[in-house]
């Protein structure tokens, strides 16, 4: 008996036989890693896998088509969702949700792994609500979700951004301009925190801490006093928008500014080895679960720990923003 049979049959005694999967809300590098994980790993441990299209819409729609192991080859290096995703209203009613489970039901699926944000993880939440043991797989760039140290996509991102800020510095010391570059996060400023910290900002702008332009300009201000003739600004989207914040600056300073948004760019490519990573250890714990008849839990990551806990609890917590941290970064950046 080799080692995939022993555990085959070691699983034989737990009714679960197959179960779901689907990615849900906007779309992260590493999530590709994470179906990976759960089909390869569902299937060592006896179960079928059926992987759901267009996330819980799909559920709606009855989008579901078996998964095997050659179903998830050579995806674990690709960004996006190999499921594809989707945001749906319709879930959020009752009638909705009675779709999804008739069509869960239909397609004998005792169990369902979610990878997505908050949102998404309250789709979980509903199924389990409903009967369907659900587990959540945190997946989203901005790091907005405050029960795990990081996120799928979070680090993939970072690069990503970093690499644009690197780039554009250099355009900005030969011009002797300053650049304002616009990056995601609407409610945590986390990206624009640690790329700004990494890519040397001299000014990080986020909407846990905001700035005023007395600020800014003063900032900057004190850069050309100490000879500097150029300068980076990150800006989340949910403190402000670059094209704004460059008018203001051209109007109160005698600086040259530029602004760039950089939109979906951050969202793509491939994933980092970091995302991979968390995508492979977070659809194997996942699947541990489900094995044995657990739901209503997020799995996550806390001081390179990988644990779980109850959805609610979970998407409740607040997130912190790590204000020792951006002090810090403010400093090293003049």
């Amino acid at each position: 008996m080799n080692l995939i049979q022993y555990i085959q049959y070691d699983c034989e005694v737990y009714k679960m036989k197959r179960i779901a999967v689907l990615t849900s809300g906007g779309d992260a590098p590493g999530m590709n890693a994470a179906i990976r994980a759960v089909v390869r790993y569902g299937i060592g441990m006896g179960m079928e896998v059926m992987g759901v299209e267009r996330g819980l819409q799909g559920l709606i729609d009855n989008l579901f088509k078996p998964m095997g192991m050659r179903d998830v080859s050579d995806i674990i290096h690709r960004g996006g969702t190999v499921l594809k995703t989707a945001r749906c209203p319709e879930f959020k009613t009752e009638e909705g949700q009675q779709k999804a489970i008739k069509n869960l039901r239909a397609n004998g699926v005792e169990g369902l792994i979610v990878i997505g944000g908050d949102g998404s993880f309250m789709g979980a939440k509903a199924m389990t609500d409903h009967g369907f043991p659900s587990i959540g797989i945190p997946g989203t760039i901005d790091n907005d979700l405050a029960y795990t140290d990081y996120t799928l996509g979070f680090d993939t991102a970072c690069n990503t951004i970093l690499d644009a800020i690197n780039k554009i510095r250099d355009t900005m010391s030969s011009h002797e301009r300053v650049s304002i570059i616009e990056v995601m996060g609407r409610n945590c400023g986390d990206l624009a925190l640690y790329t700004g910290l990494c890519g040397g900002a001299e000014v990080i702008i986020v909407p846990e801490h905001p700035l005023g332009i007395d600020q800014i300009v003063d900032i900057l201000g004190g850069g050309q006093a100490h000879g500097k003739t150029s300068g980076i600004i990150v800006l989340a989207e949910g403190a402000g928008h670059a094209d704004d914040l460059k008018a203001q600056l051209s109007e109160r300073t005698n600086m040259v500014v530029k602004s760039t948004r950089l939109g979906h760019v951050q969202r793509g490519g491939s994933p980092s080895c970091r995302d991979r990573y968390l995508g492979t250890c977070f659809g194997v714990r996942a699947v541990e679960l489900l094995k044995e008849g657990i739901g209503n839990r997020i799995v996550g990551i806390k001081n390179h720990q990988f644990y779980d806990m109850d959805i609610i609890e979970g998407c409740a917590m607040k997130k912190e923003f790590d204000l020792d941290l951006y002090q810090k970064a403010m400093i090293v950046g003049r």
